[in-house]
């Protein structure tokens, strides 16, 4: 039983390597975390908006409520008055305000007593109303005041030192004072932990020299859960909400580096759905209403004030010369801060705190899917399209489990890392299988062009069409060449050699007919079939099949000079090889032909056995070129002129009844010898006394061009005639034997 051939390892793949660790190298060190975050933003946009189990309601310092307030230094004494009633009347839970009411706030030009009036009437609601959480902070981990730079303590950034720690922007006195403290929650946000314009990571606290400072989400948390604000430890890797009654825990945060929570963002801002919003404007209007003599208006704030009811109210600036405007995950465009805030409440009781995976999930990530999608990728063959396909599945499939995973379980598995490293070394190994098939396909090429002509392989390759049986008619010049006397260099030769011998000559004779444009068709034995003009076109193929005929010619003798240069290597008839060529031009049937199974591109037709004719003829003139008249006129249409011919006779070839004029190609013009032009002269001269009938005249002349003729009689050279001593002992027996007066000129061959 035949064992299945296995697929070996391509060991390619190792090679690449260095790509994927590259990327993991970039993610690991957190060059990549800008298209992280990008990533994980657009995994938001998927996932698209949740509800939360807390109702967090905005209150907008916005235009319209700033008109209402007046210019800086606002009037704390209306916040003071708008957050009462959002309790008393509204029945809001807990309301934070975003925004420090410190000292710094406040103008050497305002009225001292109104500002100390306001700050009173905000302290007296404070020690009332401990849900009220007023902000405190650094300022981004920065702040400069008189009395010099505010920083953020970050543990990450090793403010370990508590004692040495600077405390945040806080709100004025009697706000915050040495025997009342009101309920104060931190609004800082660290961008400096990823680099990053969306605020992510909040620090849930800031250890300071006098107490711990709770971010202001944590202490509106702890009112949400129904324990007193404060009521809020570390532990750990973790920050516990707890009960003081009981010590239960009512909520554990994991925190990053000792002290960040990352914000999950549990909708868009204008989401009125999921983010209910008022204008500090509204609120005020109603409070004036409450105090109105008209019932309708009363009415009308006590319905108002109801939308509140339950909720977590965050009084934050909107309008955009507050600049306090940054974009989100759900918005491109920069949104009111305040908003971020809204969801780490959301983030701490839902408790659905995004999760991040340990460094060897990214490596493990970057490596097995480089892996898989380069082996995919440099998979070739017939399989090659289905490989690729699968490997963008790969791909694809991992970015919906990483947005499946973010959207089901709040998982954010790398993206950045692992897809650029596939994306990469997929790339690198689709241009490394594309430059190994272009090499395979020059090879295949190669290698069939040493059995079709380089032409028909590259049509078939480029056309990617498989060959069918079939033929078109064409207007060609059919080329045929032979070995004189080949049968006797089989007999004097040892197989090896013989071999040795005709690999050297096809080789030089099919270079030639190639550069000329010349398809090789066929080998049969010694003899080189071509076609010209086919199967791509060539205008002048008349022309460049003569020209390859001399060429050849020339080519033969340089061997021969070649084989005499090797001493007794060779027998003395293959220092005196020559061969006979024929050409002819006409319309052939030209196409793939043969049986379903093996076919040849070739030709046929009347036109190609005449070719051939030509080419076997010759020896019957006396010449080693020989071809129609056809093929002459063709070729003086394109150059012609350049080759000298010698008409030779009007013949009927064995097989055919119409005659056929015929002529030598001798060379050219510009490098024959004048002997041999002289010879032509008298040549020509010569048959017009033979077409006359004028045999007599005729020997006189043929003698006299005999004497010129390149090719002389010997034996040792193993040349038997040529067309003038033919000529002559055909004139002979015409002086002999008369044709008659009627006599056309036409010869007709009794062998092939």
């Amino acid at each position: 039983m035949a064992q299945s051939k296995k697929r070996k390892f391509d060991w390619r793949i190792l090679l690449l390597l260095p790509v994927p660790i590259l990327w993991g190298w970039l993610a690991h060190d957190g060059y990549l975390q800008k298209l992280e975050n990008l990533l994980i933003d657009l995994r938001f946009r998927l996932r698209g908006d949740m509800e939360a189990p807390v109702r967090v309601f905005y209150v907008d310092l916005d235009t319209r409520g700033i008109q209402r307030i007046g210019e800086r230094p606002w009037d704390r004494a209306r916040f003071a008055e708008a957050a009462q009633l959002l309790i008393e009347k509204g029945g809001a839970k807990s309301v934070g305000f975003d925004f420090v009411f410190s000292e710094l706030a406040h103008s050497e030009l305002v009225n001292r007593e109104q500002a100390a009036a306001g700050n009173t009437a905000l302290a007296r609601l404070s020690r009332k109303y401990p849900q009220i959480v007023f902000a405190a902070q650094y300022t981004g981990g920065e702040a400069r005041t008189q009395h010099g730079t505010r920083k953020f303590p970050l543990l990450r950034l090793g403010f370990e030192n508590r004692e040495r720690n600077d405390i945040p922007e806080l709100p004025s006195h009697p706000i915050i004072s040495p025997t009342r403290s009101a309920t104060i929650g931190l609004i800082d946000i660290d961008y400096d932990f990823q680099d990053d314009q969306v605020p992510r990571w909040a620090p849930l606290f800031a250890e300071a020299s006098l107490t711990t400072f709770w971010h202001i989400g944590l202490q509106l948390a702890c009112i949400e859960l129904g324990v007193p604000p404060g009521s809020i430890r570390r532990a750990g890797d973790y920050v516990e909400i707890f009960n003081p009654d009981g010590g239960q825990v009512v909520r554990r945060i994991p925190v990053t580096e000792r002290q960040l929570l990352e914000i999950n963002w549990f909708s868009e801002w204008d989401n009125q759905t999921y983010n209910p919003r008022s204008s500090l404007a509204d609120v005020l209007i109603a409070s004036e209403w409450l105090k109105s003599e008209n019932a309708d208006e009363r009415r009308q704030a006590e319905d108002y004030f109801q939308r509140f009811a339950g909720a977590t109210v965050l009084i934050g600036p909107v309008d955009p010369l507050l600049q306090d405007l940054a974009p989100t995950p759900f918005d491109g465009d920069p949104v009111p801060k305040v908003g971020g805030h809204g969801n780490l409440i959301k983030t701490i009781i839902s408790q659905l705190y995004l999760q991040h995976t340990p460094v060897w999930v990214m490596w493990t990530s970057v490596i097995a899917l480089s892996l898989m999608v380069t082996g995919l990728a440099l998979v070739g063959g017939a399989r090659s399209l289905l490989a690729k396909l699968l490997a963008l599945i790969v791909v694809a499939a991992y970015a919906i489990v990483c947005v499946h995973q973010f959207s089901e379980n709040h998982l954010i598995l790398p993206m950045a890392g692992p897809l650029g490293a596939a994306f990469s070394t997929g790339f690198i190994a689709i241009l490394w299988q594309l430059l190994q098939e272009e090499k395979q396909k020059g090879r295949i090429k190669s290698m069939f062009g040493t059995y079709l002509a380089p032409e028909l392989v590259n049509r078939m390759v480029e056309s990617k069409e498989d060959p069918q049986l079939g033929g078109h008619e064409e207007v060609i010049t059919a080329y045929f060449s032979d070995i004189q006397s080949f049968s006797t260099f089989s007999e004097l030769m040892p197989a090896s050699q013989l071999v040795e011998l005709m690999n050297e000559y096809l080789t030089a004779c099919t270079d030639i007919v190639q550069e000329e444009r010349g398809t090789l068709d066929k080998y049969i034995g010694d003899a080189v079939v071509a076609i010209y003009g086919a199967p791509l076109p060539v205008p002048d193929h008349a022309f460049r099949a003569c020209t390859a005929t001399i060429r050849v010619q020339k080519g033969i003798e340089e061997l021969r000079k070649k084989w005499r240069s090797e001493g007794n290597k060779w027998p003395p008839i293959v220092h005196h090889l020559r061969a006979r060529l024929g050409l002819n031009t006409g319309s052939a049937i030209i196409g793939n032909m043969g049986s379903r199974s093996r076919f040849s591109y070739t030709m046929m037709g009347d036109n190609v056995n005449l070719a051939a004719r030509m080419e076997s003829g010759a020896k019957s003139l006396g010449v080693y070129t020989m071809i129609t008249e056809a093929t002459k006129v063709e070729a003086e249409k394109h150059g012609g002129e350049k080759i000298a011919f010698r008409f030779l006779d009007k013949i009927v070839v064995k097989g055919r009844t119409l005659p056929v004029p015929v002529y030598e190609v001798v060379g050219f013009r510009d490098e024959i010898t004048q002997a041999t032009v002289d010879c032509l002269g008298l040549h020509a001269q010569a048959v017009e006394r033979y077409l006359a009938q004028d045999w007599d005249g005729a020997i006189q002349l043929f003698t006299k061009s005999a004497a010129l003729e390149l090719y002389q009689p010997s034996k040792a050279h193993f040349i038997e005639s040529n067309p003038s001593l033919i000529m002559i002992e055909r004139c002979h027996k015409m002086k002999d034997h008369p044709p008659g007066a009627n006599w056309d000129g036409v010869f007709t061959m009794k062998e092939k």
